[in-house]
């Protein structure tokens, strides 16, 4: 009888082993094959042996990364942080603030105005892109800076999850007492309320953080001018001159695996915030 019981619950282990191990495989697959990929040199990349622990030229591509087309791509780079990082932190702290508005106050239509906070999630950013396009064309902002960094500002899932945040992390008591004491309403936000949703906070900036830096169709439908792109569409205009120019193929993964460092860097110094955001209100 105990064997009988216990087969199955074997058995279900080892599937879910099975499935989580193929799904680590499934991402550090890739992600092994572009570390590989981007030390090697153009004859080795074109070969059988990309996977293999040899022919390392990873200095070379990296020198070579930088100095292509004089050195265009740390433009890219240095736009990518401009319009992600502060990108990215502009939008939290104005999604949060609207979530907190939208939890602690009361005002007129508040609930129809958060439904059409939750429509515009469901709509995607390449319907958007058109009409911003249009926009930005009127007030004469294309191919500019601002065209690319104002719309990436407002996240109306950032604002959801402030809502969400401030819900499980500010008690309406503590605001009360707060109140008691004299404290105005923008002194509750900023001195108690803002200190509670740290991990709201970082947690809004990493979804959009990863959303802003990944961000493709919005800088190619905007920008002309290859001194404005993001890595992305840098790393794309590349990739398609390497069909002609099959020298652009070693510095283009290069400049790849280098595009995917400020994420991982930004998810390891900040997962400690993120996983405590995660499970914010899952327990009252």
């Amino acid at each position: 009888m105990t064997t009988a019981v216990l087969r199955p619950r074997l058995l279900g282990r080892v599937t879910v082993n099975l499935v989580v191990g193929i799904a680590v495989l499934y991402t550090l697959l890739p992600a092994l094959w572009l570390v590989l990929a981007a030390s090697k040199n153009s004859d080795a990349l074109f070969g059988s042996d990309v996977l293999s622990f040899g022919n390392f030229s990873f200095v070379k591509n990296l020198t070579d990364l930088f100095a292509m087309d004089s050195g265009i791509y740390g433009r890219w780079y240095v736009n990518s942080l401009l319009y992600a990082v502060v990108g990215a932190a502009i939008s939290s702290m104005v999604s949060v603030a609207c979530g907190y508005a939208f939890d602690k106050y009361q005002f007129r239509h508040k609930e129809k105005l958060f439904g059409l906070v939750l429509a515009a999630v469901m709509v995607p950013q390449t319907v958007l892109a058109l009409p911003l396009y249009l926009m930005a064309s009127t007030v004469g902002l294309v191919n500019t800076f601002w065209a690319v960094f104002i719309p990436v500002l407002f996240n109306p899932f950032g604002v959801y999850l402030g809502r969400i945040f401030s819900q499980g992390y500010v008690p309406d008591e503590v605001l009360e007492a707060a109140r008691v004491d004299g404290a105005g309403e923008l002194t509750r936000y900023i001195r108690v309320a803002l200190r509670m949703l740290g991990p709201g906070v970082v947690t809004i900036f990493l979804f959009q953080l990863t959303a802003i830096w990944n961000n493709f169709f919005l800088p190619m439908m905007m920008l002309s001018d290859q001194k404005l792109y993001p890595v992305s569409l840098g790393l794309y205009t590349w990739n398609s001159s390497a069909t002609v120019t099959p020298d652009y193929y070693p510095v283009v993964i290069m400049g790849s695996l280098l595009a995917v460092l400020p994420l991982v860097i930004a998810f390891l110094l900040l997962q400690r915030f993120w996983r405590s955001g995660l499970t914010a209100g899952a327990v009252k």
